[in-house]
């Protein structure tokens, strides 16, 4: 189908899913842009609501071509360059873009009593770092990730990016307020650490993780407070040499949960 009006119904839908939270929740949708990213949600077998595309970048992404058409047939729409400038929200688009429908690899609590590693991300609010945390738990082999407070929304568009697939795999919850993530992870047996920047606590390098073991990441500027650190068993620490006494939030969790998965 060819579309080239910038009031189509589904134009409007993806720029609404793009720009607001609330559109997202609201329709259990999300927005990919990208050939790299939207063939790998194919692949994954993401649910594809409807695509757009130009017609340059259908001759320069075939693969991204075929993979649309064998996902939504005739919902892959064609549309002008004034149109990809408007869905667009990055330098350079490729002229890809798709709507999907939320994913369904929720990390249920419930299902959880048997432990395994897993992430709580505290506040958590830069795209890129949450986008960044996301793809090294899904490379270190991380069972789930806890997003608490005001963390960013795992599906805004810069997180959806800079997870380069890792979203599509993670089991992620995101409904839970910190204080019942930790009260649901101590009920299951399973060992929580916050991570705060303290000489006193435990440094991370050698530290003997247990096999049912989580870690709280706080906010990038405020860390966790006090209180919120208090409520795990335990704090551990990146020990630090120099005049450094932090660290960045993604950087500071690769180290960390490649500590605690080696």
């Amino acid at each position: 189908m060819l579309i080239t009006s910038k009031d189509n119904p589904n134009i409007k839908l993806y720029i609404k899913l793009r720009d607001h939270k609330k559109a997202r929740n609201d329709n259990n949708m999300f927005v990919l842009e990208g050939a790299r990213i939207i063939a790998d949600a194919v692949k994954e077998n993401v649910k594809i609501e409807c695509a757009f595309i130009t017609d340059e970048a259908s001759v320069k992404y075939p693969e991204a071509v075929s993979l649309l058409l064998q996902a939504v047939g005739d919902k892959l729409n064609f549309i002008p360059q004034d149109i990809a400038s408007k869905l667009s929200d990055t330098k350079g688009s490729q002229g890809v873009f798709a709507i999907a429908s939320r994913l369904d690899k929720t990390l249920d609590i419930d299902k959880i009593n048997n432990g395994g590693k897993f992430l709580i991300l505290n506040c958590v609010q830069d795209p890129g770092n949450v986008g960044t945390i996301l793809r090294v738990a899904d490379a270190v082999g991380i069972d789930g990730v806890f997003l608490c407070g005001n963390s960013c929304d795992i599906y805004n568009p810069k997180i959806v990016r800079s997870t380069m697939g890792s979203l599509f795999r993670l089991p992620v919850c995101d409904d839970l307020s910190y204080s019942e993530t930790i009260g649901c992870l101590k009920e299951r047996k399973i060992s929580t650490y916050a991570s705060v920047i303290d000489t006193d606590a435990h440094s991370v390098r050698g530290f003997d993780f247990p096999a049912d073991c989580a870690v709280v990441i706080g906010n990038e500027g405020n860390g966790l407070t006090h209180e919120e650190a208090l409520m795990c068993d335990e704090r551990i620490t990146i020990k630090m040499s120099g005049n450094i006494n932090s660290l960045n939030a993604a950087m500071a969790a690769g180290i960390i949960l490649w500590e605690m998965t080696k």
